[in-house]
């Protein structure tokens, strides 16, 4: 039996794409524990309004910043707010909140975490994965930062780095917060995602992949992803990764 998924939807000015998620979240909560944890960054549309009001049959707790802190910051709050109520055998899943993620792929990554693995990553570059819908520009991104850093990293079982919808062990993303406390995560951007897995390398966890569809084609606005800005971001946090020591400790 699956234990119970926390998961956090960072959103920002997501009104249009939130409330055909919350649904598809809540015909998944017919047969799966699930707590939505919706960390609203600042938004300046009612993305905030949607998720207090909620969606019968699912349980929805909103997180609210003030101003936009951006993605980074979003997800650290969604999970130090996870990580306050979860028990030990709870899984933590982050996703984005545009609906191009499928909720049903929510309980293949529980049951990863569950036969072993400590994080689970829905990968558009394995077989059966697919991001044929997303704009060729982002795709090509994707791709690239995926060889780069696949070379420079050292985590073989990685072909994702980019993703955004995972699944995470609690006793990992506590081990791991416990020794960088508020530095967990510091970019404000897009490479937050691959600093998260930068950082939780160290805790030498197991790491697998299942297929990812990404539906770009429900996306109901255009992509907040800024490629200049998040490539200069990549690259910043790579230099930064090769010229910094490991962790003082072992985690």
């Amino acid at each position: 039996m699956r234990g119970h998924a926390h998961v956090v939807l960072p959103a920002y000015n997501e009104e249009a794409a939130l409330p055909a998620l919350l649904k598809r979240l809540a015909v998944l909560a017919r047969t799966e524990e699930l707590t939505v944890w919706v960390v609203d960054d600042g938004s300046t549309d009612r993305t905030a309004d949607i998720a207090a009001i909620g969606l019968s049959g699912l349980a929805v707790r909103l997180i609210r910043h003030e101003t936009n802190l951006g993605l980074g910051q979003a997800v650290r709050s969604g999970l130090q707010a996870v990580l306050a109520a979860a028990g030990p055998e709870d899984v933590v899943v982050v996703m984005d909140a545009d609906d191009t993620h499928d909720p049903t792929l929510i309980p293949p990554l529980q049951d990863q975490i569950q036969a072993g693995a400590d994080i689970a990553i829905c990968s558009r570059f394995v077989r059966g994965g697919d991001d044929s819908s997303a704009p060729g520009l982002r795709r090509l991104l994707s791709r690239t930062a995926a060889l780069v850093l696949r070379r420079l990293l050292g985590l073989a079982d990685v072909r994702d780095f980019t993703s955004g919808f995972r699944a995470y062990r609690v006793a990992v993303l506590e081990r791991a917060t416990h020794h960088w406390g508020e530095r967990l995560i510091e970019e404000r951007g897009f490479a937050c995602m691959v600093e998260l897995l930068i950082k939780l390398r160290h805790c030498e966890p197991v790491v697998t992949e299942v297929p990812l569809l990404l539906r770009y084609d429900r996306k109901p606005g255009g992509s907040k992803l800024a490629l200049g800005t998040t490539l200069v971001q990549y690259l910043l946090l790579l230099v930064r990764t090769r010229l910094a020591p490991p962790p003082y400790r072992d985690l």
